[in-house]
């Protein structure tokens, strides 16, 4: 038996729970792991609360994230012993997830826990990190350079915004960070950012062209923000998009793209290929201090997931939760 956080439906009305969990019901894979630690993402927590049609399969167990050791093997890159991390590909959606002290996965789905970090800095990292780290590097390989001028994160106390505003202030560039939250500029600037903006010279209904000011966005908002980031994108510039915690719209024209140039990457990172993952783990092995982590997550038992969730979407929720599945 072991521990397990369960999403049930019973005459249409979600149900929550910490269960006990026989490993005769785990779901099928070639690998089973002893998970270590799982994490809570937006995702997460729109599937805990029900607030979000992420569930399409009952009974699930959440955690798009998981860190943990193999302990069976039939898939020919693992076996047991091995340490392994797990982002996204449908876990927690369709598939039993990371908020449980064991998991069956796909082989296929995981990559090598990276040798820079321990499992519980992975879990801070998680996947709002990894997709930080794949924003980056989309910008990156599309020529975006520090000299080119300011770069904007939105979302920027959230896990993805504040693992990119790291990332990008490692390799030298100027970032302009928007939060909601007056009272974390400290917190902003101690991760990097050289300026911050509110979240409402953002929020509302805006100009489909503006000022040019960004010379690069990394948005995990969409919505109005996302609409407002383009529009003030200079020429040539890149926008990232990588999230909808504001809306899944986008209030804009198509001037900023045809009259200035700019490219809007969109960044997936929950089907993103193997190749794809391990470049951008590796970015975050080389340009990620450790030590930020500390700033950044904040640890809480398996028992604790479920009113994290639902602070986690109540907008209450600074950085990333690492969650001890195993306390």
């Amino acid at each position: 038996m072991f521990s397990a956080i369960i999403i049930d439906k019973i005459d249409d009305k979600q149900t929550v729970s910490l269960a006990q969990i026989e490993e005769t019901q785990l779901p099928e894979g070639d690998v089973t792991i002893d998970v270590d630690y799982s994490t809570l993402n937006y995702k997460d927590g729109l599937a805990i609360t029900g607030k979000g049609p992420v569930v399409r399969k009952f009974p699930m167990v959440p955690g798009i994230d998981l860190v943990g050791t193999v302990t069976e093997s039939s898939h020919a890159d693992w076996k047991a012993g091995g340490k392994v991390v797990l982002n996204g590909w449908g876990v927690g959606e369709t598939h039993w997830g990371g908020l449980a002290q064991k998991a069956r996965l796909k082989g296929d789905w995981l990559v090598p826990l990276p040798a820079g970090f321990t499992p519980k800095q992975a879990m801070a990292i998680g996947t709002a990190g990894y997709t930080a780290a794949l924003c980056v590097e989309a910008l990156v390989a599309h020529g975006v350079t520090p000299d080119q001028g300011e770069v904007l994160v939105t979302g920027a106390t959230g896990g993805v915004g504040s693992v990119a505003v790291a990332l990008l202030a490692k390799l030298g560039f100027n970032v302009v960070a928007a939060t909601g939250k007056e009272s974390e500029g400290d917190y902003l600037k101690q991760l990097g950012a050289t300026s911050i903006i509110a979240r409402s010279d953002l929020s509302e209904p805006g100009r489909p062209f503006q000022k040019e000011r960004w010379a690069a966005v990394v948005d995990s908002v969409g919505s109005n923000t996302l609409a407002n980031a383009v529009a003030a994108t200079k020429y040539g510039g890149t926008v990232a998009a990588c999230g909808l915690a504001q809306g899944a719209d986008f209030p804009s024209s198509v001037m900023p793209f045809i009259l200035r140039g700019v490219s809007l990457l969109g960044i997936d990172s929950v089907m993103a290929p193997k190749a794809k993952r391990l470049v951008a783990w590796k970015r975050l092995a080389d340009d990620l201090d450790p030590a930020i982590l500390e700033t950044i997550a904040k640890e809480i038992s398996l028992a604790e997931a479920v009113q994290a969730a639902a602070d986690l979407i109540d907008g209450k929720v600074r950085g990333r939760i690492v969650v001890d599945v195993n306390r």
